[in-house]
């Protein structure tokens, strides 16, 4: 069963990473589009790949990450480092859906800087994460003692909360 949950991961991770590196591709063709047919083609074109692939592709692959982390038990420093670009990917995947609404308004174009920005950035992040989960460095991370203790987060906020805590 961790197998063929591993696999689901991957694959979703996959389809997720490659839609959000190619749609920028797509948001450039904007600027060339000048029929109202091509035009809502194209918009058609680059809000099924954002609604019915890449973000349910998503969603399976935090939702499986999540199962994976339960199955295999994974606490490690590196794990938390992946975490935090999967973090990333996420915010990627949410900037896009805004710029998917915006950019079909009459005038707006999608300069080819932000293009290449952007897709850079975002192969850099999954990049890195495939690199993290490959490598599983060893990270000498020493968190303070309070981190740990029971009942430490309400001790501390019992410093700065106006009202009592139970």
């Amino acid at each position: 069963m961790t197998v063929a949950l591993k696999f689901i991961h991957i694959v979703a991770i996959a389809i997720w990473s490659a839609g959000l590196i190619a749609l920028p591709g797509l948001y450039v063709q904007r600027a060339h589009v000048r029929d109202e047919d091509d035009l809502f083609r194209l918009q058609n074109i680059v809000r099924y790949s954002y609604v019915a692939i890449i973000s349910p592709a998503a969603f399976i692959a935090v939702a499986s990450g999540i199962a994976l982390i339960f199955l295999q038990q994974t606490f490690d420093a590196w794990f938390s480092l992946k975490l935090t670009f999967v973090g990333v990917l996420a915010i990627f995947h949410t900037l896009t859906g805004l710029v998917i609404v915006r950019l079909f308004k009459d005038g707006e174009i999608y300069p080819v800087w932000r293009f290449m920005l952007t897709t850079a950035l975002t192969a850099a992040v999954a990049l890195t994460i495939v690199v993290i989960v490959l490598v599983k460095p060893q990270l000498d991370v020493s968190f303070p003692s309070f981190v740990s203790e029971p009942g430490a987060l309400r001790d501390m906020l019992e410093t700065i909360s106006p009202w009592t805590i139970p």
